[in-house]
Formats: C-alpha cells, structure tokens, sequence
C-alpha cells in the first residue's frame, strides 16, 4: 500500500511541476519519497529524487539539479537498463549545466550503453526511449555552446517520438524554434512553431501556455518578416482558441 501511495505521489508531482506548480510538486515529491522510503520502494525513489533535478534544472539550478540527479543514480545500484538509462541521461544533462562536459560526455555514453541492453517495453511514467536520449544529448551540446549540434539533435529526438507523444512534440517543437531563432534561421523556427500550434491547440497545458507566450515575444521583432507574416494568422487562430 505505501509503495502504490508514493508511487501515484510521485506521478502527481510530477503532473504539477509540467503544469508550473512547482511548489506543490515539491511538496508531492518530499512525500513520494517518505511513502517509497517506508515501503522500501527504491525503484519510486530514485525516479522521485530524478523528478526533483528536473524540475530543479527546469527552473535553472544546475549545482542542485546535479546534487538530485546523482543522488538517484546512487538510490537504484540495481536498476534494470531502461530505469539506469533514465537516470544517467538526467545526470548528463545536469552535469552540462555546471559545466562538467567531460562528465556530461562519458554519462551520455553509459545512457546510450543502457538503452541499448533494455527490452521493448516503454513505462508512461519513468521510462525512456530513443527520443529522450536525443533530447538530453541535445542539451548537453546546448549547454556546450554547440548550437547547430543541439538542434540536430534534437530533429532526431522528435523524428525518434512516438506518434501518440503530443505533449512531448510541443515541448520538443518549441525549443527546436527557439533554438532555430537563437542560430539566425527564422524561416525554419516557424516551420517548427507551426508544428508546436499544431499540437498545442489540442492540449490544455501551462508548459504549452509557456511556450506560446515565448514565441510572440521572439517574433515580436521579426513582424515585417516574410515567414512571420505567413504565421501570424495562425498564431491568432489559436490565441483566439485559448482564449
């Protein structure tokens, strides 16, 4: 009973941080790891401890997300492929935002190491696949000032997503054009936020909130662009939906 209880906990915490409630995902997290502590959940754990440094370096704190996400990988010595997978791939990315890019490096190599020894299945909630091994891959060279690399990357990490993953192609979508924007093509970052409204207008989500807001604030100063101006119409399509 305490390991299903930490179990769902920890699933509603992690509900909350991607709705940017990140107040009350940590006090969901701080008791998932209570409940899996007092059902020896070592497994809900260390995904709990893994939830924490994502949202700790969603939010920009790379020495905690660092500090969490190595805290899970010691919590689950026994972890099976796809679950260490999971865990050395967030102590990457975390690694790159203090700028351990060696570290990041070989971690990323032992992630794709595991993710090649685990079996077919795929978990909804701390799983891991192809797609979030390029995602990470793609912010460790972020993160490394290789911003061409990054954004390959991350082309693989959503031609990799399974099809049913929408909330997974906004977020992906929407830092591909960011990212775009950031290297000075902003024909191609519209082609990737239009693919982000195709999805978004689909999803009630506050990340997706999040996102649309960044990109009428990036293409504020490209109005008079040829390719803005093929977009705007269908930015104030969907803004008109939301609203």
């Amino acid at each position: 009973m305490y390991a299903a209880a930490s179990d769902l906990t920890y699933l509603t915490g992690w509900m909350a941080m991607y709705e940017r409630d990140h107040r009350t995902a940590q006090d969901y997290y701080t008791r998932a790891l209570e409940l899996a502590g007092h059902a020896d959940d070592h497994v809900t754990y260390c995904r709990t401890l893994r939830g924490m440094s994502l949202q700790a370096a969603n939010l920009g704190y790379g020495p905690r997300a660092l500090q969490l996400a190595d805290s899970a990988a010691e919590a689950a010595p026994k972890a099976g492929p796809r679950l260490r997978a999971f865990l050395t791939g967030q102590q990457a990315h975390a690694a790159s935002m203090v700028g351990d890019h060696r570290r990041a490096r070989r971690l990323l190599t032992e992630t794709e190491t595991s993710l090649m020894k685990a079996d077919s299945r795929r978990e909804s909630i701390g799983g891991y696949d192809q797609s979030a091994y390029a995602f990470h891959v793609s912010h460790v060279l972020y993160e490394g000032k290789d911003l061409p690399g990054s954004i390959g990357a991350l082309q693989q990490a959503l031609k990799a997503q399974p099809k049913n993953e929408r909330q997974g192609r906004v977020h992906f979508n929407a830092v591909l054009a960011q990212r775009q924007l950031q290297h000075g093509h902003l024909d191609a970052a519209c082609e990737s936020w239009g693919r982000f409204l195709d999805d978004y207008e689909h999803i009630s989500s506050a990340r997706g909130d999040e996102h649309f807001e960044t990109m009428q604030r990036r293409l504020n100063p490209h109005g008079h662009s040829r390719s803005v101006k093929a977009l705007s119409p269908r930015i104030a399509e969907v803004a008109t939906l939301k609203g």
